[in-house]
């Protein structure tokens, strides 16, 4: 007994045939006009040729997008632009490191993503904001290297979408000569007419797709290490040593003063000693804490 998923499986094959080449037969009987439009001749491929061919203008279209869309970003203008690393520079260099977060804030530019995630470690030290800038900077950048990445995929999928139409067709054109056989020629030639048309649309997509991705990623690796030379300018003079303890970002909170951050620590003295090791004011032997600074004395 057979089953009915064995049924549809033996009757899938009639299916693809009868949607393929709809007209098949009418063209085995002389009603394939004598000349065709493309939009005519992909119509008379039937449903599954029309699918085909709107898949192939989607993936076109989006190619066209991400095209324009990654030229217009992988610029230094886009991505550092010029008056805002010089509006940087100054309130850096003038030591307004919480104005200079808000700034970057208020932009979206790739340099300012990436900065402002930097300056919120900035009282963690110079290797944590170092690190900061690779961390924040790999994620900044991987948004725009998915976009690249997908048009690699429309260079790999434009083929087998075309691959599939020439399939289909070539169902088409073995209908027409089941049917008719040789005697008919016209009908023939249009259905491989069809199957070329297919092959060649998803080539003239797929070229084009790698030539794009290739050479924006290339043209991102040196946009991002021209920004991050950049960025490495911007936070080169900062004195990270006297800014240890700040905090920048949405609760902002300035740099303890070094007296107060002495008066937590230990600081070994000899009994020979007459000045605190800390601030250098004048103290008595066995005297703890420095009644200048504050800073706890260990009286060796």
């Amino acid at each position: 007994m057979i089953t009915l998923p064995t049924r549809l499986h033996r009757l899938l094959p009639v299916l693809l045939l009868l949607l393929a080449s709809p007209l098949a037969f009418a063209a085995a009987e002389g009603e394939v006009p004598a000349q065709m439009s493309i939009l005519q001749t992909i119509l008379h491929g039937g449903p599954l040729i029309v699918f085909i061919w709107v898949c192939i203008l989607g993936t076109s279209m989006v190619l066209v997008m991400f095209t324009i869309q990654l030229y217009m970003t992988l610029r230094l203008e886009s991505l550092a632009p010029k008056a805002l690393l010089d509006s940087l520079a100054a309130t850096i260099g003038a030591g307004n490191y919480q104005e200079a977060w808000e700034i970057c804030k208020a932009n979206k530019m790739y340099v300012a993503s990436v900065l402002r995630g930097a300056l919120e470690r900035l009282g963690r030290g110079k290797e944590s904001v170092e690190s900061a800038l690779i961390e924040f900077g790999q994620s900044e950048a991987q948004s725009i290297k998915t976009k690249i990445s997908y048009i690699s995929v429309i260079g790999v999928i434009a083929p087998m979408i075309g691959l599939l139409g020439t399939v289909i067709g070539m169902m088409g054109a073995f209908a027409v000569l089941g049917s008719s056989g040789v005697a008919d020629p016209r009908s023939l030639a249009l259905s491989i007419g069809e199957v070329l048309m297919a092959t060649a649309s998803g080539l003239f997509i797929a070229i084009p797709a790698f030539i794009f991705y290739y050479y924006f990623r290339n043209l991102s690796t040196a946009m991002f290490v021209a920004c991050d030379s950049k960025l490495d300018r911007l936070i080169e003079d900062i004195p990270f040593e006297e800014l240890l303890g700040i905090h920048i970002g949405e609760n902002f909170k300035p740099a303890p003063a070094r007296s107060q951050m002495a008066a937590g620590l230990s600081q070994k003295v000899s009994i020979n000693d007459t000045t605190c090791p800390v601030c250098s004011g004048a103290i008595a032997t066995g005297q703890s804490p420095c009644p200048h600074c504050g800073a706890v004395l260990e009286w060796a």
